[in-house]
């Protein structure tokens, strides 16, 4: 059978799901690969994933990754098959919801290579396991598959490969070697202090005080304990304290995002978080503050040699196929959780799908997670088809 790629990508941006909720998702993605034929599929791998392993004889195996989930966003692309989906966050709340980040491509693009290879079984030989990953977005999907015997359970590969969309005109895929996307960490921290009427501000140990001076000082990580030639950032991106002006709440909660370049920064970073926070606890007399960290992403770092590997094999399919000398990415990823479980290399790359009028006219470009953005599917999905069957048969036999 042959599969309406355009369709199937239009249908999943119009359905995005949050992570671990992406069983519409999912079911789509299991119905296609039993189309297919010949493709061992599992659903239910780390909650929402499902994972196909399609085998032709002796060879390598290689292992090819695509998220799924959305994220809490309210499209405003104006596109006929724009999401009107909505779902429920972490906190229990009503959100929208929309593919903002080029997950509905990635799916298209791994089913349209499983497509391609089933059809062109005759020309390789070895395995090829298709990893439909959920909760990327939170950094949580790939621990999660691992967790549940992603390694043990399906042939173990001598290789991850993957692609990830970029606001990059159609046609250009840029391949980079070493770091390539940053770490990323989340924290809540609690300051616990004691309420008290606004108008006797003695009583009280105010915790709004304490955690808005610790807003300030945090900034100090990146500017005054990070080299100008490293990078490293520290978001405070969730203020929640108090309910009426006149009352000093007994609790402040701030939440903090951070990235860096290699993990001795990210230590760094995160040993002086909980340095200062700790601090600032003490210094307006509250007592220990609640520090909760989240699960995070490692330093996405492609294998030098392999990258070098897939690029070659690139440039004959995409003639614009780029070596990515630009440097880190501050954005990050947990593909690479999937490579360190497996022990074995990875290879990340990204594929432009902007219409490339777009830059000619020197419009401005939405990028990734921006309600406006908008992949030019029609075009974009055969060249990122086209890359990635590249550089699977790269491995393949």
């Amino acid at each position: 059978m042959t599969l309406d790629l355009l369709s199937l990508y239009q249908d999943l941006h119009a359905h995005p799901e949050l992570g671990f909720q992406e069983h519409r998702t999912a079911g789509v993605v299991s119905a296609k690969l039993h189309e297919l034929g010949g493709v061992d599929v599992t659903e239910g791998v780390g909650g929402t994933g499902v994972v196909g392993v399609l085998s032709n004889g002796d060879g390598p195996v290689i292992w090819l990754r695509a998220d799924m989930d959305g994220l809490p966003v309210e499209e405003r692309t104006g596109l006929p098959y724009a999401s009107t989906h909505r779902g429920t966050d972490e906190t229990g709340a009503d959100v929208p919801t929309m593919h903002a980040c080029g997950h509905d491509i990635h799916v298209t693009w791994l089913l349209g290579t499983l497509e391609r290879l089933t059809a062109t079984k005759a020309d390789w030989s070895g395995t090829v396991v298709a990893v439909f990953q959920p909760a990327e977005e939170v950094i949580s999907g790939a621990r999660a598959m691992v967790d549940d015997g992603l390694v043990e359970r399906f042939p173990k590969p001598s290789i991850v490969l993957g692609q990830h969309s970029a606001p990059a005109p159609v046609g250009m895929v840029a391949v980079g070697a070493g770091a390539v996307m940053a770490s990323s960490d989340r924290f809540a921290v609690t300051f616990n202090g004691r309420g008290a009427h606004g108008s006797a501000p003695q009583s009280s140990l105010d915790p709004v005080v304490t955690a808005a001076s610790a807003v300030v000082r945090l900034q100090t990580i990146v500017s005054r304990e990070t080299s100008p030639s490293d990078a490293g950032v520290v978001t405070v991106g969730s203020f929640h304290a108090g309910s009426r002006a006149n009352i000093i709440p007994d609790k402040a909660v701030i939440e903090i995002s951070t990235r860096a370049r290699n993990e001795e920064t990210r230590g760094r970073i995160i040993d002086s978080i909980e340095r200062i926070v700790r601090a600032e606890s003490q210094a307006g007399g509250l007592p220990e503050p609640t520090i909760e960290r989240f699960s995070g992403a490692d330093v996405l770092v492609n294998d030098p040699e392999q990258a070098a590997k897939v690029l070659d094999a690139l440039r004959p399919a995409v003639p614009n196929a780029v070596d990515l000398d630009s440097g880190l990415a501050m954005a990050s990823e947990d593909v690479g959780q999937l490579a360190t479980a497996a022990g074995v290399p990875i290879v990340y790359w990204f594929t432009g799908i902007t219409d490339p009028e777009l830059f000619r006219r020197g419009e401005d470009i939405p990028s990734n997670h921006s309600p406006f953005y908008a992949p030019q599917a029609e075009t974009a999905i055969p060249v990122g088809v086209d890359a990635l069957v590249a550089a699977a048969r790269a491995y393949l036999r």
